[in-house]
């Protein structure tokens, strides 16, 4: 309780730094000769003052801080996810490869309960012939498990891989995606990738 006594006095003395003081012998602030008070000076005193004590209060910084928290959160929900796919050529998993970590993974508010998801993964080598398929098995396991509206983008990291720009334009070609999970072969590849193993 002593901590929010600090934050109210500290922004009523504010306030007062804020707010015309009267001249010796006057009982109130001096008014424009009779005009109306400029209502911009008002407004840009109201609205700094109102900053001010939301700052001090820590009402601001609260709410930004839990809105980081939220998505970092939202983000290893999404990891959850994805981390138990399996690599397409050896019995290994993404996470258990390091070609997924938590940090690749990051989540953006778009509005309300809509977001960004960004996964930048890393090939095990920098001319992985299968990196497309990784970026494909990403997608599918994506759409069908996350539980909130979202837009998904996917990425090969920076410098991991020889033909990065041309993987990242087909992994997020929603055609091309959906041309490929048409076709059985590969549509068998991605199931036995995505399907979460019996325990």
């Amino acid at each position: 309780m002593t901590v929010d006594l600090l934050k109210v006095r500290a922004a009523a003395q504010l306030l007062r730094t804020l707010l015309p003081v009267p001249v010796k012998g006057q009982t109130s602030p001096p008014v424009n000769d009779g005009a109306a008070p400029d209502m911009e000076v008002v407004s840009g005193c109201v609205s700094l003052t109102v900053n001010k004590v939301l700052f001090f209060s820590g009402l601001v910084g609260n709410r930004n801080d839990l809105k980081a928290k939220a998505m970092e959160e939202k983000a290893l929900e999404v990891y959850d996810v994805i981390r138990s796919i399996r690599d397409p050529e050896k019995p290994n998993t993404l996470e258990e490869l390091d070609v997924v970590t938590e940090k690749c993974v990051e989540v953006q508010e778009l509005g309300e309960d809509e977001f960004l998801i960004i996964i930048k993964f890393s090939p095990t080598v920098p001319h992985c012939s299968l990196a497309t398929l990784i970026g494909l098995c990403l997608q599918v396991k994506l759409q069908r498990c996350l539980p909130f509206k979202h837009k998904l983008e996917i990425y090969i990291s920076e410098g991991t891989h020889s033909t990065e720009e041309d993987i990242n334009k087909q992994i997020n070609d929603k055609e091309r995606v959906a041309a490929a999970m048409e076709n059985p072969n590969l549509r068998e590849i991605v199931e036995q990738c995505v399907t979460e193993p019996d325990d």
